[in-house]
């Protein structure tokens, strides 16, 4: 029969054992603590948008067609390494109030095969010669559903002068996407 105080040795030295063996594997333990959010995707790329008819200091209906392409995906798990996205939608804007808030969903195609749909609300503003649009919102459908997301693009405004004219026809810029 062992004694109480030789069983807690014992006990002691094979939770040494159990820990010096998980530290020479490499394995980590996550300690107790607080959470912190980890990204599970990043993403690079460009997004153009078209305006058809052009847009004109004139407020009239335009089509806005958008196309955007992550071509550089960094996601934790190593599947999605791209994805493109695409909306068609018509608005009744003119040069001086393209910065209009604004909510809509967003579906990024992942090269994976799958798709990740974004629902949220996006703000714009000029900053030197560029329109810059933040959209924030929650993937509400697909992969990373019920995380958080945000979108910045950053489209250069080449054809201002367009607006006294023909109008403003295009824009081309990039973005980032993370979801957390």
């Amino acid at each position: 029969m062992t004694s109480r105080s030789s069983r807690q040795s014992r006990g002691t030295r094979v939770l040494i054992a159990v820990v010096t063996a998980v530290a020479a594997l490499g394995v980590l333990v996550p300690a107790a603590g607080p959470a912190y959010a980890v990204t599970l995707v990043q993403c690079q790329g460009t997004e153009t948008v078209t305006y058809d008819p052009g847009v004109t200091f004139t407020p009239h209906d335009v089509q806005l067609t958008v196309s955007g392409e992550f071509s550089s995906c960094v996601d934790g798990t190593g599947q999605a390494k791209s994805g493109t996205y695409g909306e068609q939608f018509t608005i009744s804007v003119g040069c001086n109030d393209l910065f209009d808030d604004f909510e809509g969903q967003r579906v990024v195609e992942w090269n994976a095969g799958d798709s990740s749909v974004i629902e949220g609300t996006g703000s714009s503003t000029a900053v030197a010669g560029q329109v810059a649009t933040t959209f924030t919102g929650t993937v509400v459908q697909g992969r990373f559903q019920g995380e958080p997301a945000v979108q910045t693009i950053t489209l250069a405004q080449t054809q201002l002068l367009r607006c006294f004219t023909t109008g403003l026809t295009k824009a081309t810029g990039l973005t980032t996407l993370t979801i957390t």
